[in-house]
């Protein structure tokens, strides 16, 4: 569990760092890159909690 939870880390380092300093100029691209991130980090919320439940089954 503690990988997962190291590549979460970095996702969300990312997710931070591109909205303070790597922002798009335009607002709809900006929008979407952030909507298309979310979307990642929450896909992977999900894969971790996933994985989880089938340890806690064996």
């Amino acid at each position: 569990m503690k990988p997962q939870l190291i590549i979460f880390g970095i996702l969300i380092a990312g997710f931070i760092l591109y909205n303070f300093f790597l922002r798009a100029e335009d607002d709809k691209t900006n929008t979407i890159i952030n909507i298309i991130y979310a979307s990642i980090l929450f896909g992977y919320i999900s894969f971790m909690a996933y994985s989880l439940l089938k340890k806690m089954r064996k």
